[in-house]
C-alpha cells in the first residue's frame, strides 16, 4: 500500500511539472560530461548532491576515514567567488563579414526601389534571381544561433554544510534568412537568480544523506525580432526589454521555494553510488512549472592512481543517468546518460602539507553529455586563484542528436 502511494505521488509530481529549472554550470562537472552525482567531493555537492558535503575533510583524512586515506585531502573546504561567460566566438567572426555584404545589398535594393518608384520586394527578388550566389549566403543564416551565457557565483562549503548564491543568464539570438528579408530574433532572454543552502549527515562512514533548500527567481522576456533594414531600432528594443526585466527584479512575490534531497553510499574504498532529487519547487517560476531532476550514478576512484602526498593526484571515473523525469525534445534513454573522467595533479608541492596547500595544480577532464563529447581543464595557483575552461553541447533540435549547440565557457575563481 505504501509503495502504491509513493508511486502515485511521484506520478503526480512529474505530471504537474513541465519546464526546466535554473541550471548552475559547474565547469568541473561539465568538462567530464556532467557526471557528478556520486563524485561530489567538494563544493559541487551544493549543486548535485548535498550528501557529498560529508566527504569534505573525510576523504584523505587517515584519522577520520582510514579506508579513504589514500585520496587527496580537501581540509579547508571551499570559499569561492566565480565569474564565467560563454559565447560562439567562431560564429561571430564568420558571420560579421557576410552580414556587412548582405546589408549593402538590401540597402542598395531599397534605394533603387525608392528612386524608381518600384516595389522593394520585387527588386530584391529580381536581384536574388539574377545572382544565385546570394541565395547561398542567405541559407547560411537559416536559424543560426549565437547563444551567450554568463554566470556569477558566491560559494561556501565545509564538512556537513554548504551554501551558494548564484546567477545564470542566457540570451539566444539567431539569424534567419526569411522569405525576403533576413532578420535577427531572440526567442527568450532570461536571468535566473538562486540562493541555496543545505546540510549532510553521515549515519556511518559509508552512508550519508543530504537536504537542501533554495529560493529562485526567474526574469525573462519573450521573442524580439528586428530585420536587416530596421537594425537601428535594435538598441531601443533591447533597452525596452531590459527595463521590462529590471523593473520587476525586486518583486519577491515571484520568488519560488524548493528543496533538494540526496544520498551517497560508499560500497568499497574505491567505488561509491549516489542519487539526488533536485529542484522540487512548490510553485511556478516566472509562469513555468518546473520538472524535478532525479539523477543516479556511480563514481570509481582507483587507489592505484590516487596519491595523498605533496604531489597529490586525483583520478575519477563517473557515470550518471541524469534528469530521468525529463522528456524534453523526445529524449531517448542514452540521451540521459552522462559519463566522464578527470585527473588532477599537483605540479608544484608545498613540502610537508600534502594536498592541503598546493602551489600549482592542473586538472584535465573529458567525457560525454547526452551523447555529445565534452572536455576541459583547470589551473589553480596557491589554492587562491583558478582559471577554468570547459566545452560541452546542448540539443537545439526537436529530438536528441538532431542539432548540436557547442558551448565554450571560461571561468575565473578566487578564494580558498
Amino acid at each position: 500500500m505504501k509503495k502504491n502511494l509513493f508511486f502515485l505521488f511521484l506520478a503526480l509530481v512529474v505530471a504537474s511539472f513541465a519546464a526546466k529549472a535554473p541550471t548552475h554550470h559547474s565547469l568541473r562537472a561539465e568538462a567530464m560530461g556532467n557526471a557528478h552525482v556520486a563524485l561530489v567531493d567538494d563544493k559541487e555537492a551544493i549543486y548535485f548532491n548535498y550528501a557529498g558535503l560529508s566527504q569534505i575533510n573525510r576523504l584523505g583524512n587517515f584519522e577520520k576515514r582510514p579506508e579513504q586515506g589514500y585520496y587527496p585531502r580537501n581540509f579547508l573546504g571551499d570559499m569561492r567567488l566565480n565569474l564565467g561567460g560563454a559565447g560562439p566566438f567562431e560564429t561571430y567572426f564568420s558571420t560579421y563579414s557576410v552580414a556587412k555584404d548582405l546589408q549593402k545589398i538590401y540597402k542598395n535594393a531599397r534605394n533603387y526601389a525608392n528612386d524608381n518608384g518600384l516595389s522593394q520586394s520585387n527588386v530584391l527578388l529580381d536581384t536574388l534571381a539574377a545572382h544565385p550566389e546570394l541565395v547561398h549566403k542567405l541559407n547560411n543564416y537559416d536559424h543560426k544561433y549565437l547563444t551567450m551565457k554568463i554566470k556569477m557565483d558566491a560559494e561556501m562549503a565545509f564538512h556537513g554544510f554548504g551554501g551558494a548564491i548564484w546567477v545564470d543568464g542566457n540570451v539566444a539570438p539567431y539569424l534567419d534568412g526569411g522569405l525576403i528579408l533576413p532578420f535577427l530574433a531572440i526567442d527568450t532572454f532570461y536571468v535566473d537568480g538562486v540562493a541555496q543552502a543545505g546540510v549532510s549527515y553521515g549515519f556511518t562512514n559509508n552512508l550519508s544523506v543530504g537536504l537542501g533548500v533554495k529560493m529562485a527567481k526567474r526574469q525573462k522576456v519573450e521573442m524580439i525580432t528586428v530585420d536587416v533594414l530596421n537594425y537601428d531600432a535594435l538598441q531601443d528594443t533591447l533597452e525596452d526589454r531590459y527595463h521590462d526585466v529590471t523593473d520587476n527584479i525586486f518583486d519577491f512575490k515571484s520568488v519560488s521555494a524548493g528543496i533538494d534531497l540526496g544520498v551517497l553510499y560508499q560500497l568499497t574504498r574505491e567505488f561509491r553510488v549516489g542519487a539526488s532529487l533536485r529542484d522540487v519547487y512548490f510553485k511556478e517560476l516566472a509562469g513555468d512549472k518546473i520538472t524535478p531532476n532525479f539523477t543516479a550514478g556511480f563514481n570509481y576512484s582507483p587507489r592505484f592512481f590516487n596519491k595523498n602526498t605533496g604531489y597529490a593526484r586525483k583520478f575519477n571515473i563517473a557515470c550518471d543517468y541524469a534528469d530521468a523525469f525529463s522528456s524534453e525534445r523526445n529524449y531517448k534513454v542514452f540521451s540521459h546518460l552522462n559519463m566522464g573522467l578527470e585527473v588532477e595533479q599537483n605540479l608544484l608541492a608545498w613540502p610537508g602539507y600534502n594536498n592541503e596547500i598546493r602551489a600549482l595544480a592542473l586538472r584535465l577532464s573529458g567525457g560525454f553529455k547526452g551523447g555529445y563529447p565534452s572536455a576541459g581543464f583547470a589551473i589553480e595557483a596557491l589554492r587562491f586563484i583558478t582559471v577554468e575552461f570547459a566545452t560541452w553541447a546542448e540539443e537545439l533540435g526537436y529530438y536528441t542528436g538532431q542539432d548540436e549547440e557547442r558551448i565554450y565557457m571560461g571561468q575565473l575563481s578566487i578564494g580558498f
